[in-house]
C-alpha cells in the first residue's frame, strides 16, 4: 500500500466525516465523530486524533480536502461580520427592492426578508460608467474616503463594493479597493468585479455582500484549521470544496467564500456520481439525509448544474450543483401545533443537545428517536458500538409528545416516520415535475447518515423501484473532497445578437476567459497540489431577442467557432425544453462562460469492501412496523454476495449508518460492494 493518504472531511450540522484512502484509491478507514458547532476546526483536530490511535500516519497525508457548512450557518443564523455597502449614486435600495417578486406566491402575507446590509450603512458614491464601460462620471475619491470612514465610526468591519455597470468595466471598483486598502488595512474588502462580474445588478450586489459578511469568519476559521492541523504532524495543503462541486486552496476559500456556500451538498453530488459511474448506472437521483436535512439532486450522467440556487432566503447566481434541501433529517424536532396536528422538522437537536436517546439534555421526541424504539436501530450498535443510544429516554420523549395526540409512544414513532416521509413526498414530487423527470426511471442514491434508514420508505412512496446503497454511505460527502477536481467558473456578460457578431469575436472573448481560468489554475495548483491535466467546459446564456429568461447551452470548440452552429444548438435545446423553436429569429448571447478544470490524479478505481460473501447467519430481530410486528433479519454488508437475494424486512447494519430494508424490497449486493434494492413484484 502507498505510504501517502488523502484526507477528505465534511463538517455537518450533527456529525464530522473523515475518509483516508491511499493514492491508489483503496479506502485505509472512516469514521464519524460529533461536530462542534461553536468551534467547528475542533472536530476536525478530534477526527486527526482518533485517525493517529487507528494506526494513520497524519504527517504522510499529501492531500486535504474538506467541505465545511460554516459560512452558510453563517448566513442563514445572520451571525457575520459588520457589513458596510459602496454603491453608485442613485442606487441605494438595491438590496431592499431585490426582484419585487413573491418568493411564495400563494402567501400575500409573506414577510420581506431584511438585508444583509441595512439601509443606514450603504453608502452612495459619485461615479458612473454605462453598460458598455465607457465612463460618464470619474469616481470622486474624497467622496469614497468620508463614505468609508462614516462607516468605520459605525462600526463596520467588512466592505462590499459594487458599482453600476462595473462587469463591462472594472476600473472605478479597482480603484475604489486600492484607495481603501491602503487608508484602512483592516477592513475585509471584496468588490463585485472580482466576486462575480455579471450583468444583473442584484445577484451581482448580494453575492459581493454576502462574501464580505461571512468572509471574516471563515478567514479565521480557516487560519485556526491551519494552526491546529500543523500539530498533528499534516503539512499538506489545505484545500476546502466549492459549491461547484470542484476544490480551491483555503487561502482562496477564506478571500471567496461565497463561492463555499453549498459546498458540503455539492461534495455528496460528486461522490454520488463517482459511484453511479462504477455502478453503470447513469440517472440518479440523490437522497442525502443527514440530522438536520435532506438534499436531492438529479444526475444524467453527470451532475446538473444551476445559476439561480438559494442559500437561506438569498438567492445565489455563482453556479453550484444543483441541489435541494426537503423534508427533515434523523434529528428533526417532532412536535403537535397548536390544532393538535403532528408535525416533524423543520427544527433540528443537531449534535447538541441531540435527540433525546443521546442523553445530552435533549428532551424532545425526534425522527431518530422513532427508529430506535421501533427496533430499527440497536442501541449499543450505534456507531460501530462506540456510541450508546437510550431507549428508555427515547419512550419518555414520545410517551410525552403521544399523550398529546392520544396515542402510544409505539404509535407515536410510526406516525413521526409516516409524516416525514409524508413532507419529503410532499417537496420531492413537485421538484421532480418541475425538472421535466419521472421519478421512477430513476435510481435513488442514499447516503449520509441517516439516508439509507429512510430511502426505502421514500421509494416506496414515490413509486421509485430501484435503490442504490453506497459503501460507507455515511461519509459520501467526504468521500467526494477526495474525488473532486480543481474547478472554477468564469463570465463575462457579452449581450449581443446573433446577426450583429464580428468574425471571430466569439472565439476571441472564450480566450480571454480560458486565458483566466488557466491563471487560476496555476496559483492554485502552486500550493503543491499535482494535477495530471486540464481542460475547460464553454457554455453560453442564449435567448432569442426580446425574452427576459435564458438557457444556458454547452458549446463544443468547433461551435464557438462557428457562431451558426450555436445558434442551431440554441434552436435544438430550445425546442427540447418548450416543444417549439424558430429558427430564422435572432438569437441573443446573454453571457458567455468557462469552467476551468484540473484533474487530480489516481482517481479511487477499487471497490470499498471486500466481495467475499460471510457464511455468518443472520441475527432475526423483532420490530414494529406499520402498525406490526416483523422478524427482521439483521446482517452486515459482508454477509451479503452478489448472487444472494434477501427480501425485506432486512436491517444492515453498518459503522456509519443503518440500512432499513420494508417488507415488499428485496436487496443484494453488486460486484463493487454496493447495496441494490428492488422492488418486488
Amino acid at each position: 500500500m502507498d505510504s501517502k493518504y488523502r484526507l477528505g472531511i465534511d463538517i455537518g450540522g450533527t456529525f464530522t466525516d473523515a475518509i483516508v484512502t491511499d493514492n491508489q484509491g483503496r479506502v485505509v478507514t472512516t469514521l464519524k465523530t460529533p461536530s462542534v458547532a461553536d468551534a467547528p476546526e475542533q472536530a476536525i483536530f478530534n477526527a486527526l486524533k482518533q485517525l493517529q490511535d487507528r494506526g494513520v500516519d497524519t504527517k504522510q497525508i499529501d492531500l486535504f480536502v474538506h467541505g465545511t457548512t460554516l459560512g452558510v450557518n453563517t448566513l442563514i443564523e445572520r451571525s457575520g461580520a459588520v457589513t458596510g455597502l459602496l454603491v453608485t449614486r442613485g442606487f441605494r435600495d438595491v438590496l431592499e427592492i431585490r426582484r419585487l417578486r413573491l418568493e411564495n406566491t400563494t402567501n400575500l402575507y409573506g414577510d420581506k426578508t431584511p438585508p444583509l446590509v441595512p439601509r443606514q450603512l450603504v453608502k452612495e458614491i459619485n461615479e458612473r460608467q454605462l453598460a458598455d464601460g465607457t465612463v460618464l462620471t470619474p469616481l470622486d475619491e474624497q467622496e469614497l474616503l468620508a463614505a468609508v470612514e462614516e462607516l468605520v465610526q459605525q462600526g463596520v468591519t467588512a466592505l462590499a463594493v459594487s458599482f453600476l455597470h462595473s462587469y463591462a468595466n472594472d476600473t472605478h471598483e479597482a480603484q475604489a479597493e486600492q484607495l481603501i486598502r491602503e487608508r484602512y488595512p483592516q477592513l475585509f474588502i471584496c468588490r463585485s468585479s472580482a466576486i462575480w462580474p455579471q450583468q444583473r445588478e442584484f445577484e451581482r450586489t448580494l453575492a459581493t455582500v454576502m462574501n464580505a459578511y461571512v468572509g471574516e469568519q471563515m478567514g479565521s476559521y480557516f487560519k485556526r484549521l491551519q494552526a491546529g492541523i500543523g500539530q498533528y504532524g499534516v503539512s499538506a495543503t489545505l484545500l476546502s470544496t466549492m459549491s461547484n462541486g470542484g476544490m480551491m486552496t483555503a487561502a482562496r476559500a477564506a478571500a471567496e467564500p461565497v463561492r463555499t456556500l453549498l459546498s458540503g451538498p455539492a461534495s455528496g453530488v460528486i461522490g454520488a456520481t463517482y459511484i453511479a459511474g462504477q455502478a453503470g448506472i447513469s440517472q440518479v437521483v440523490t437522497f442525502d439525509m443527514g440530522g438536520t436535512s435532506v438534499d436531492v439532486a438529479l444526475i444524467d450522467k453527470e451532475p446538473a448544474y444551476s445559476t439561480e440556487n438559494q442559500v437561506g432566503d438569498y438567492p445565489v447566481i455563482i453556479p453550484a450543483v444543483d441541489v435541494t434541501a426537503i423534508g427533515a433529517g434523523g434529528g428533526s424536532i417532532a412536535w403537535v401545533d397548536s390544532v393538535g396536528v403532528l408535525k416533524v422538522g423543520p427544527r433540528s437537536a443537531g449534535a447538541t443537545p441531540g435527540p433525546a436517546c443521546y442523553n445530552r439534555g435533549g428532551e424532545q421526541a425526534t425522527t431518530t428517536d422513532a427508529y430506535l424504539h421501533l427496533g430499527i436501530l440497536q442501541a449499543d450498535r450505534f456507531l460501530g458500538g462506540q456510541m450508546r443510544l437510550y431507549p428508555e429516554l427515547a419512550e419518555q420523549a414520545l410517551t410525552r409528545l403521544g399523550s398529546q395526540l392520544g396515542l402510544s409512544a409505539t404509535q407515536t414513532a410510526q406516525a413521526i416516520l409516516d409524516v416525514a416521509t409524508a413532507n419529503m413526498y410532499a417537496q420531492f414530487s413537485p421538484l421532480m415535475a418541475r425538472k421535466g423527470v419521472d421519478p421512477r426511471d430513476f435510481t435513488l442514491l442514499a447516503y449520509g447518515g441517516a439516508g439509507p434508514m429512510h430511502a426505502f420508505l421514500m421509494a416506496r412512496e414515490v413509486g421509485i423501484r430501484k435503490v442504490l446503497i453506497p459503501p460507507s454511505p455515511g461519509t459520501l460527502c467526504a468521500m467526494g473532497c477526495t474525488v473532486a477536481n480543481l474547478r472554477n467558473d468564469f463570465v463575462f456578460t457579452f449581450h449581443k445578437s446573433s446577426g450583429h457578431l464580428q468574425d471571430g469575436e466569439l472565439l476571441s472573448q472564450y480566450s480571454l476567459l480560458e486565458r483566466k481560468g488557466r491563471r487560476w489554475i496555476e496559483e492554485e495548483a502552486s500550493g503543491g497540489v499535482e494535477l495530471e491535466g486540464t481542460y475547460v467546459i464553454y457554455s453560453a446564456d442564449m435567448r432569442y431577442e426580446g425574452q427576459a429568461f435564458d438557457l444556458e447551452v454547452t458549446l463544443s470548440e468547433t461551435e464557438i467557432n462557428n457562431p451558426d452552429g450555436a445558434r442551431l444548438k440554441f434552436h435544438q435545446q430550445y425546442e427540447s425544453v418548450f416543444g417549439i423553436s424558430q429558427p430564422d429569429a435572432e438569437v441573443m448571447f446573454v453571457n458567455l462562460r468557462a469552467s476551468i478544470v484540473g484533474l487530480l490524479p489516481s482517481k479511487p478505481t477499487v471497490e470499498l469492501v471486500q466481495a467475499t460473501g460471510s457464511s455468518k447467519p443472520a441475527e432475526l430481530r423483532s420490530i414494529r412496523f406499520d402498525g406490526l410486528e416483523h422478524q427482521a433479519k439483521v446482517l452486515s454488508r459482508e454477509q451479503l454476495s452478489p448472487e444472494r437475494r434477501i427480501s425485506g424486512p432486512v436491517i444492515l447494519e453498518e459503522y456509519d449508518t443503518t440500512v432499513f430494508i420494508p417488507p415488499g424490497f428485496a436487496i443484494y449486493r453488486d460486484a463493487g460492494g454496493n447495496i441494490i434494492g428492488e422492488a418486488e413484484l
